[in-house]
């Protein structure tokens, strides 16, 4: 969510802004970074409530703000077919690995164990599946010889907040009937 607070103030995303960040945890560290750079938040807390109603507040909270792009950070929660429906294309994730392979947690770690020679991160569109949906963008990071999960995150995340700001300034330069996997 920086990162790409940063690329706007920095016009690398033309004619954007974060109009909301919502968070289903009171304590997350997101919304306190947020507020602090002057940017409204919101807690929709999920415990002890069906995942319909969850979603429906959140929908109407995102509909009332005229939110027209939708950009997960750290939501570690499959969108129903629902909400998924409701913003058809307009919802992105970042994940940190060369999707397909190694979608879920633990990414870093699956990498290692797997022995591959590079990894990185996709931006992809939300669909209802794990980590699914059609790719936006890609950008490799090579798995270097002593690795741990630690420093491979780390330049995996360095990656991240660039290719997540440039996949988002991609997305909205296009309309969406026109956006098929052209990067």
């Amino acid at each position: 969510m920086l990162a790409l607070h940063d690329a706007i103030r920095a016009r690398k995303i033309p004619s954007a802004e974060i109009v909301v960040v919502i968070s289903d945890k009171a304590d997350a560290h997101g919304l306190a970074l947020a507020a602090e750079r002057g940017i409204e938040t919101v807690v929709i807390e999920r415990k002890g409530r069906k995942r319909e109603d969850h979603e429906s507040e959140i929908i109407e909270a995102l509909r009332e703000r005229r939110v027209d792009l939708i950009c997960l950070a750290g939501y570690m929660r499959l969108l129903s077919p629902c909400f998924v429906k409701a913003f058809s294309r307009r919802i992105l994730n970042i994940h940190p690995s060369l999707l397909p392979s190694f979608p879920g947690l633990d990414a870093q770690r699956q990498a290692l164990e797997h022995g591959v020679k590079v990894t990185g991160c996709t931006v992809h569109f939300v669909d209802e599946t794990l980590d699914g949906g059609p790719i936006i963008a890609q950008r490799v990071v090579p798995v270097l010889a002593g690795d741990t999960v630690e420093t491979l995150s780390a330049r995996v995340l360095e990656q991240e907040h660039q290719l997540y700001a440039e996949a988002v300034a991609l997305v909205l330069s296009k309309p969406s009937t026109d956006y098929v996997g052209s990067v």
